[in-house]
């Protein structure tokens, strides 16, 4: 599954999407929006996409991982618009028949979604508004 939503990630709908009688490990990554980031406290955060683009870019990086990683199967769910600290943003999954793979092609995937998928984030503080960079 690659998508991009407005609503909540159901996780469990995710995870049992992924099994398989081959699959012996589904790691999984769940970014969160943080309550504090650089000393601030974050009051909420706007998600924006080129939807289109970072659908293909996500298909994109799902089928190089499975490649690279020889892993079975990936999902990529990431939130877009209006969220509030401790909301979930970006799910990934990756099944495997060992760990090791998917332990591997899961912290790929985000390092590679970070800098790649055109997804573009922003933090609201009593100081005001900031866009959040690629490190963050």
């Amino acid at each position: 599954m690659i998508e991009l939503t407005r609503e909540d990630i159901s996780i469990n709908d995710i995870v049992s999407q992924m099994k398989r009688p081959e699959v012996g490990s589904i790691v999984i990554f769940l970014g969160t929006v943080r309550g504090i980031q650089k000393g601030d406290r974050i009051e909420r955060m706007e998600i924006e996409s080129y939807q289109e683009m970072a659908i293909k870019s996500m298909k994109k990086l799902r089928d190089i991982a499975i490649e690279k990683f020889g892993v079975i199967d990936i999902s990529i769910v990431h939130r877009i618009g209006d969220l509030r600290p401790l909301d979930n943003i970006v799910l990934i999954a990756v099944s495997s028949t060992h760990r090791a793979e998917g332990f591997e092609a899961c912290r790929w995937i985000i390092d590679e979604l970070k800098k790649s998928v055109p997804i573009w984030k922003k933090e609201y503080t009593a100081r005001g508004q900031r866009w959040v960079k690629e490190e963050d």
